[in-house]
């Protein structure tokens, strides 16, 4: 029997989630077993951050069917049943809300301790299949790791015992600390023609990817005509799925937008750290250039980060809305640049917090969740006594 294995499936989680298992692999009291679940199985979309980041490759990958949603999470739910069958451990670990974490329903039906790293985050946007599967994994999980402590207290008003969950900080902090002279350095990894952007513009950078903004025909207008509207040269590495969109719906982007395939860690948040500012939809890219110093305009309905919101660091763009002046979200980004605020993601040691706890649950065997004393039902009463 294995001591741990921890499952990530997404290239945002392989990146938070690198320190942590190289300090689990390292460590010697423990074994564990890296599961990648086959969620993004392009080079481009995993291998190439296992190489820039350092990250141990997987010891397992599976092979799911990616054709939609439901069938990726069919294949994982499936797929980890049947790896548990044939491989014990003491506790599964989970990072994050997407496709994957739906294969802790497998963990649970082998009734094995269930850790979810990023939990207790709540956009309540109910529209958001991460929004439901958040949820999911909370309430099943026998260790929550939340990275702050208003995500704690989202978690204890949905009746989330407190002695489930832990508050660590985030280790995307620790990421780009550690990385941070390779991130200076990154436009060694960058092509030609993003490369020549950079070096005669100014310029901004934007991600889109969420469901509720590309499949909603009105959202994605809205976003484009807003990535259009930028004075700025536009750096927009475009994930596939959005792509299709774009090209299924005729959008047109203008001649100041480079539109290229996604790109590496290190020269993406090369970019980041360079550009004026930023437009995305991706939770963990607020986050980033909320700690690198960067302001955001954040293309959202609701966030699960309301803080980047509290300390000035980024601008609601809601697509749900009637926009009638474009410029204004563009003008209101450029009075964030060169201010000052204070990140409250964490000083750099989430990773360490996490490992640690993690190795003493797994060596002691002391999941809540699985404590005899923590049900208070009279187990002499039921049927299944």
């Amino acid at each position: 029997m294995k001591d741990i294995a921890i499952i990530l499936g997404i290239r945002p989680d392989v990146i938070r989630a690198s320190k942590i298992l190289k300090k689990l692999k390292e460590n010697k009291e423990i074994q564990v077993d890296f599961i990648w679940s086959g969620q993004h199985y392009s080079s481009n979309m995993k291998d190439i951050f296992f190489k820039q980041l350092n990250t141990p490759k997987p010891d397992f990958e599976f092979e799911l069917d990616t054709k939609n949603d439901s069938t990726i999470v069919s294949s994982v739910i499936s797929q980890t049943y049947n790896h548990l069958e044939n491989h014990k451990y003491k506790g599964v670990v989970f990072l994050g809300d997407t496709n994957t974490v739906m294969g802790s329903i497998a963990v649970a039906q082998q009734n094995i301790p269930i850790v979810h790293i990023e939990g207790c985050m709540r956009s309540y946007d109910w529209r958001m299949p991460e929004e439901k599967y958040r949820k999911t994994i909370d309430h099943l999980s026998d260790r929550i790791y939340a990275y702050l402590e208003n995500y704690k207290s989202q978690g204890l008003k949905e009746g989330i015992s407190e002695s489930i969950i832990k508050v660590t900080t985030n280790p995307i902090v620790d990421i780009i600390n550690e990385n941070l002279d390779l991130i200076n350095n990154g436009q060694e990894y960058l092509e030609d023609k993003i490369l020549n952007v950079v070096k005669k513009n100014e310029f901004i950078v934007v991600t889109c990817h969420r469901r509720e903004n590309i499949f909603n025909l009105d959202s994605l207008k809205k976003i484009i005509s807003l990535v259009n509207s930028s004075k700025y040269k536009v750096i927009f590495p475009i994930g596939y799925a959005t792509q299709r969109q774009i090209n299924k719906l005729g959008l047109n982007l203008n001649d100041n937008v480079t539109a290229v395939d996604p790109i590496g860690y290190l020269e993406f948040m090369y970019l980041l750290k360079n550009s004026k500012y930023c437009i995305t939809d991706s939770g963990t890219v607020v986050e980033e250039a909320c700690i690198l110093g960067v302001p955001s305009i954040q293309m959202r309905y609701s966030t699960e980060r309301p803080e980047v919101y509290e300390v000035n660091s980024s601008i609601k763009f809601d697509p749900l809305k009637e926009i009638k002046d474009f410029g204004y979200f563009h003008l209101e980004a450029e009075k964030l640049i060169n201010t000052n605020w204070k990140h409250p993601f964490g000083e750099g040691n989430a990773s360490q917090i996490i490992v640690e706890d993690l190795i003493e649950l797994i060596i002691e065997e002391n999941f809540n969740h699985h404590k005899k004393e923590n049900y208070d039902f009279d187990i002499s009463r039921s049927f299944f006594k």
